[in-house]
């Protein structure tokens, strides 16, 4: 007996080392071989139960092990020699018609939605980012960040570059006007001058033709103050879509804003507990003005008020700056470093001669028509020419207001005697008469 249960076992192992594995994977996937596969799985457990002792066996699993040998072709042996009769008490389950595994979904667009790569939610789940200018920043500053693996403060600074890059073409156009303003101050300032001595005189007239000849001068030259003011307009709305931006990233904030800074500045979503980005903005700012703005340097004689004016504006804004989150003093002190080396790199003459911008002249204040005066002399004069511009729109009103007067209303006596009237005659006592010279006869 025990021999007969060996040679089963060996039987049935060598069979199944006999079938290659491909062989098996084949015959799974028909419908044939699914069935076979399933009496297979049923001949293993009977073997299983076939081997140990009858009297461990409960009836149900008596049963199981013949039906299961039964449908295996495989004969079952009974203690003391006897075999079994196969009964199949169970009805098999057709396995032909088997559904298809279903598809498993899109993780990855799911990922995408929730979170990027980095472990940190999106901007997008956070409310941020969008197609209005302050979002366009906001997605330029996640794109460097995730995609490129940048920490913040390389992702601001990388931004600020890129943007400061596309506005240089109109730096050139500013620094090419600024030269031939500079060249051409003097003939400039003369014509300014006369200009403000006719309108102060009230001579509308000479004030007129002056003002056409340097509008017929500045053409000939080239010269448009305007273009002075393309840079900071154009760098306006891209310092407010950056501030506010980064004011709102902070704000949020983005988690890996706390540790995405440098140095002494490690969270960017606070202000700088050190005051040091504040003065170093400040002071970049005051370096910039000074050294030459973006568009021109403030170097005339009728930018000296303006130039005053710009130099207090570092020192008016530190207590504000003060309280700034790092983020933005990060990217404000970036642009004012960028200002300052375009003003460097233009200054070279062979950099100079490249972009066709002609040398600047050093003109002698002796040279030039209008004095040079100081901040206190220059805001004197100014509030004089303001008081005077104001007398003449004044009389200029009253003489409207008397002429449509005079056109409409009734005629005014302006005189005593009345040619168009008869006078009445004198009543005179006949002795005050004047007595007839007597004819002479012929």
């Amino acid at each position: 007996m025990l021999a007969h249960r060996m040679q089963l076992w060996r039987t049935t192992s060598a069979v199944a080392a006999l079938n290659p594995t491909a062989s098996r994977l084949a015959a799974q996937n028909s419908p044939n071989g699914r069935r076979d596969l399933h009496l297979q799985r049923l001949a293993v457990r009977c073997d299983s139960y076939l081997a140990l002792p009858r009297r461990s066996l409960n009836p149900r699993q008596q049963r199981f092990a013949s039906s299961a040998a039964a449908l295996s072709g495989a004969p079952v042996a009974a203690a003391g020699g006897d075999y079994m009769e196969a009964v199949s008490t169970t009805q098999l389950v057709d396995l032909t018609n088997l559904p298809a595994a279903p598809t498993p979904p899109a993780l990855v667009e799911q990922v995408a939605e929730v979170g990027n790569f980095a472990n940190e939610a999106s901007f997008a789940s956070v409310g941020l980012g969008g197609y209005s200018p302050v979002g366009l920043v906001q997605n330029c500053m996640e794109f460097l960040h995730c995609t490129w693996d940048l920490p913040w403060w390389g992702a601001i600074a990388v931004g600020t570059l890129v943007v400061r890059t596309i506005i240089f073409p109109l730096v050139i156009v500013a620094q090419r006007n600024s030269a031939k303003m500079n060249n051409n101050m003097p003939q400039m300032q003369l014509l300014q001058l006369k200009m403000t001595e006719a309108r102060q005189s009230g001579n509308a007239i000479e004030s007129a033709r002056y003002a056409q000849e340097m509008m017929l001068f500045m053409k000939e030259k080239g010269v448009n103050p305007l273009k002075n003011m393309v840079v900071p307009l154009a760098q306006a709305p891209l310092f407010i879509s950056f501030f506010m931006g980064l004011r709102q990233m902070a704000n949020t904030p983005v988690d890996s804003m706390h540790d995405g800074g440098l140095w002494w500045f490690q969270d960017l979503t606070l202000s700088d507990p050190f005051y040091i980005l504040p003065l170093i903005t400040s002071a970049t700012l005051y370096l910039t003005i000074e050294i030459g703005t973006d568009s021109a340097r403030l170097s005339a004689a009728n930018m000296n008020t303006m130039k005053y004016v710009l130099r207090a504006l570092p020192i008016v804004i530190f207590p504000f700056t003060m309280n700034f989150p790092a983020a933005i003093l990060t990217y404000w002190a970036c642009s004012n470093f960028i200002s300052l080396g375009q003003v460097a790199l233009l200054r070279i003459p062979a950099v100079r001669d490249y972009f066709k911008i002609e040398k600047m002249l050093t003109h002698s204040p002796s040279s030039l028509p209008g004095k040079k005066k100081g901040f206190v002399g220059g805001m004197k004069e100014s509030w004089d020419n303001m008081k005077i511009t104001k007398e003449i729109e004044e009389r200029q009103r009253l003489d409207e207001i008397r002429f449509a007067k005079a056109g409409k209303g009734p005629l005014v006596k302006t005189f005593k005697f009345d040619p168009t009237k008869t006078a009445k005659p004198l009543n005179v006592e006949p002795h005050m008469r004047l007595k007839e010279p007597p004819t002479k006869q012929r």
